[in-house]
């Protein structure tokens, strides 16, 4: 017998706009009990302080979270100038204060030297991780490791306000763009020190924002539907996004049901019009336009799985 599941299963994207001073995974455990998931994976943490769109992956759609750490994010952030912390941002402590005397004039040429492809050194309180421990446990221990220099792209950086001490910005970036690391470099180069005093992430690819959910909605349609004695299931599950939004940037390849039947069971297929070795597919079956996974094209110009959905109503029966 096997072992059985703890929560339902349930597969898609949530949108969740994570709350201040929750952490990424309190967001995550959260949603997961109130959708009764017996699977949940977010897809790139925000700092407690951050704000904003937390794509959290349900059941199947787990396999696919990987995809979304490695596409653009765009971000508004506050930066506070005249003051460094530790951490770059306002929980850290204070490690230098500085008079302010920058003007637009000043501001505006240094803020042009981050656009475009730079290089970035993370920062020490970040999660990348150090012979399996994430840099933050070392920074707070005092232990400072030695950092590579990471290519990061960007795309856009725009002033939205400048007032005295505070500096508003829209920054739209690539992957593994820390904008704490920003913040902090542009007041070293303003010459003054500045920190992150509020972040909040907008945007994750092209992922719609109208269709973000507050923990407290999601709250207030568990109690309804309890109240009106009905599955939270029914107004709940119609909030997911489709799993395949998670591998939007992929181009997609349709195949027919027998062929989907040799792709589940680990067999690379024929399809036609290949393209090159190592490229990743959407997998679609049919007219029915049924999502499957990922497939990658073989050494022998052939589709072989990569990512591949679970039919759980199979399985299960």
């Amino acid at each position: 017998m096997g072992k059985r599941r703890k929560g339902r299963q349930i597969d898609g994207v949530l949108l969740l706009d994570k709350p201040y001073e929750m952490s990424s995974n309190s967001a995550l455990q959260a949603a997961k009990r109130i959708y009764f998931a017996n699977k949940a994976g977010h897809t790139g943490a925000l700092d407690p302080l951050a704000t904003g769109m937390l794509p959290i992956c349900f059941g199947e759609g787990t396999k696919f979270s990987q995809f979304l750490l490695d596409i653009d994010k765009t971000y508004i952030v506050t930066a506070k100038l005249g003051i460094r912390t530790t951490t770059s941002d306002a929980d850290g402590e204070i490690v230098a204060e500085k008079p302010v005397n920058i003007t637009e004039t000043e501001l505006l040429p240094a803020l042009e030297s981050f656009r475009g492809e730079t290089k970035q050194v993370p920062s020490m309180y970040s999660a990348l991780k150090h012979k399996g421990q994430p840099l933050y446990k070392y920074a707070r221990e005092g232990i400072t490791i030695e950092r590579e220099a990471r290519d990061i792209t960007v795309f856009r950086l725009d002033l939205l306000r400048f007032e005295g001490d505070e500096v508003d910005l829209e920054i739209h970036v690539s992957k593994g763009t820390y904008i704490r690391t920003i913040i902090d470099d542009l007041g070293e180069l303003l010459g003054c020190g500045a920190h992150v005093s509020m972040l909040r992430r907008t945007a994750v690819g092209n992922y719609p924002v109208d269709k973000m959910v507050t923990m407290e909605q999601l709250e207030t349609l568990l109690n309804d539907a309890k109240e009106q004695n009905i599955s939270p299931s029914e107004v709940l599950d119609k909030l997911l996004l489709p799993m395949d939004t998670a591998v939007y940037i992929l181009d997609s390849v349709t195949i027919d049901a027998e062929s989907a039947r040799y792709l589940r069971f680990g067999n690379p297929v024929m399809i036609t019009n290949a393209p090159a070795t190592d490229t990743l597919l959407k997998v679609y079956v049919g007219e029915e336009q049924e999502f499957i996974g990922v497939g990658i094209i073989n050494d022998d110009g052939m589709l072989a799985p990569k990512r591949i959905v679970v039919d759980h109503q199979k399985t299960d029966s």
